[in-house]
């Protein structure tokens, strides 16, 4: 809490906020039946899902103007606390409930304060709503309530109160702390959070409220873990997110353009940077929320951006008449943009409901947006010239991409008609059922076609390693035979026509030798897959084989050991158990082709027996990041990667 803050005025305006604005909806007795209902799964990203009920509680408080610390901790035994320095959530008693509203938050489901408006403008959780649903599945969840001079205690097990709410002490402090225990009866597949992913979010929350310090701490100090802090506080707030993203990118200016508005109880925050890169990021939020899939923000932001952008090269007579309008594609390559909207009442829509659909929005950031661009564009005419000058050079390479795709068409078509020649197609049409295995090689080829089922699984070999398509034009890389080969088996299309409902296979799998060639080829086709199928793999269709990597021969058995940090440790374990007679035999897989076409069945394409890792994209700018450092032209950072990892690394020569 800032020193400067007037506490009086601060006590005055927290006495409003008190039970009245609790408003209750329905029941908790669901949530332990069927907790994906609630918080989407079980597996590691429903139990990380419930650190962000809570955090979004105090998130709230924070864009209310109430709070300006939070601290996340993992305790040693793997429990969460949250500690906000905001008005402390409402001890009074709730009318409908007649119990304290604190008992009612973390107790019924639908109960908190966005319902009604009252206790919140704008909120990026539904407050009280996930806090109750934390509650129940949770083995105990205990909250402090500091507010009115006063400190205020409550303990429950699994949604049940143990104990009423009870005066612990006198304090001059204010706010909550909720500390809670993942339910292991609910969370079976894990209850062990990951320190990493955690830290990923409260950055990005920190980026997004600018008057926030928000802090993290690992207190856990085991075989796989260790203490640690990260503390995240960015004045620049949004600008400072493009800066983080472009940090190993060439500018074509140094500092983000931003602007900010107003309008109908709407705030409208969008900061952008163009590079020279050709790739285009933008990320967009609502109330904090991350909106994957875009949505009427985005929308309104790249309409202005194209009239915006064409207006001005024309009135400065940049683009001459004779020349066609730049288009949205070409006035967004090199472009990262954050837009962050906040609204009071949002609403999502699309696939998992991260796309923004009200109509509204895309009017008011349109208007917003426009108005402080064209301004900016005015005052730095050298920079609205370098920005015409790429999207120019952006169009004449659209058009040339668009010339060689209708060469390419012409050659070998990117239709369905002509799949590929290469390509061992299953027998079912069924995407839902089908897959098809990218393999490295004519030999592990070979094996794989004679192995597979041919109901539902298809076959395409390559032939060595791909294009690097993070350094190639757009002609080199629809020129490129193996990725053509890929793109006409997917279905989909390719660039602008790319549709993913078209796909022929729901599992896309990578199929490659456990050596460093075949890791350098698994990264060229990610890299393909994230840049030019990434809706591919956003719908979870992308898989990577996991062969094994060894097989151990007793006599007619074969045990076979999977990859993984403890391999070596279970292949001793395996040999320790067998009988000296017959004399086992270890075999060390590098390679695809080493097993014939029963192995390769057995051990990697059996549904019933095979382990698979399944792609997913948890973090985009991320992901966007680390391709561009691994795969770019840029040597610098991919040198600072290499030193600062080389000793995790294991060749196998």
């Amino acid at each position: 809490m800032s020193k400067e803050r007037d506490l009086e005025e601060f006590h005055e305006k927290a006495k409003k906020y008190d039970a009245s604005q609790i408003q209750v909806l329905e029941g908790l007795e669901a949530v332990r039946k069927r907790p994906g209902m609630y918080i989407g799964s079980t597996s590691s990203e429903g139990l990380h899902h419930l650190v962000w009920e809570i955090v979004d509680n105090s998130i709230d408080e924070a864009m209310a103007g109430f709070a300006t610390t939070i601290e996340v901790i993992i305790e040693k035994d793997n429990s969460i606390t949250v500690t906000d320095d905001g008005r402390g959530i409402p001890i009074d008693i709730q009318e409908k409930t007649s119990r304290p509203a604190v008992e009612t938050v973390f107790t019924v489901l639908h109960a908190g304060g966005k319902f009604g408006g009252g206790g919140y403008k704008v909120s990026g959780g539904l407050h009280g709503v996930g806090s109750s649903v934390v509650n129940a599945l949770s083995s105990f969840l205990e909250v402090i309530v500091q507010k009115n001079g006063k400190r205020y205690y409550q303990k429950y097990k699994r949604g049940q109160v143990l104990s009423d709410l009870e005066t612990i002490g006198k304090t001059n402090l204010h706010g909550t702390t909720v500390h809670f225990l993942p339910d292991p009866e609910i969370f079976q597949e894990t209850t062990v959070f990951e320190y990493k992913k955690l830290t990923r979010r409260i950055q990005e929350l920190a980026f997004l409220n600018r008057e926030l310090k928000i802090a993290i701490k690992d207190k856990r100090d085991d075989e796989t873990h260790s203490p640690q802090k990260d503390e995240f506080h960015y004045e620049g707030g949004l600008c400072s997110y493009i800066e983080f993203l472009n940090n190993k990118k060439e500018v074509l200016f140094e500092d983000p353009i931003y602007t900010e508005g107003e309008m109908d109880g709407i705030t409208v925050e969008v900061a952008m940077q163009y590079t020279t890169d050709f790739k285009n990021t933008t990320l967009s939020f609502a109330n904090n929320i991350s909106t994957h899939e875009g949505g009427t923000h985005e929308q309104g932001f790249r309409t202005a951006l194209t009239r915006v952008i064409n207006d001005y090269a024309r009135k400065q007579k940049i683009l001459k008449e004779n020349e066609d309008n730049l288009s949205g594609e070409d006035v967004r390559e090199g472009l990262t943009a954050v837009i962050s909207i906040k609204h009071p009442d949002p609403q999502f829509e699309g696939q998992t409901k991260t796309k923004l659909g009200n109509s509204e929005v895309s009017t008011i950031t349109n208007r917003l947006f426009s108005d402080a661009f064209q301004k900016f564009l005015l005052e730095n005419p050298k920079i609205g010239k370098r920005i015409v000058e790429k999207g120019i050079l952006a169009a004449k390479a659209r058009q040339a991409a668009k010339r060689a795709r209708e060469m390419t068409r012409k050659k070998s078509g990117l239709e369905i008609a002509n799949l590929p020649g290469k390509l061992a197609d299953c027998s079912s049409n069924d995407p839902e059922q089908t897959e098809i295995f990218i393999v490295e090689g004519d030999s592990a080829g070979g094996s794989a076609k004679s192995g597979r089922n041919r109901e539902f699984q298809a076959i395409l070999p390559i032939r060595g390693k791909i294009l690097n398509v993070e350094k190639a034009s757009m002609e080199k890389i629809l020129a490129n035979e193996e990725i053509r080969s890929l793109f006409t088996a997917m279905g989909t299309g390719f660039g602008a026509e790319f549709d993913v409902s078209k796909v022929r296979y729901h599992k896309l799998v990578i199929m490659t030798d456990a050596d460093v060639d075949g890791a350098h080829i698994r990264t060229l086709l990610l890299t393909l897959f994230y840049r030019y199928m990434r809706p591919v793999v956003e719908a979870g269709y992308v898989y990577i084989a996991q062969p094994p990597l060894y097989g151990v021969k007793h006599g007619k058995n074969i045990t076979y050991v999977q990859p993984g940090a403890n391999a070596e440790d279970r292949l001793k374990e395996i040999i320790s158990n067998l009988s000296k007679t017959p004399k086992p035999i270890i075999q060390r897989y590098k390679g695809l082709g080493e097993m014939d076409d029963h192995q390769l069945w057995e051990t990697t394409m059996d549904p019933e027996n095979r382990l698979m890792a399944r792609i997913s994209i948890e973090d985009a700018e991320r992901a966007n990041i680390v391709f561009e450092m691994l795969m770019g032209d840029s040597v610098e950072p991919r040198r600072e990667f290499i030193e600062e990892n080389a000793h995790y690394a294991t060749l196998d020569l």
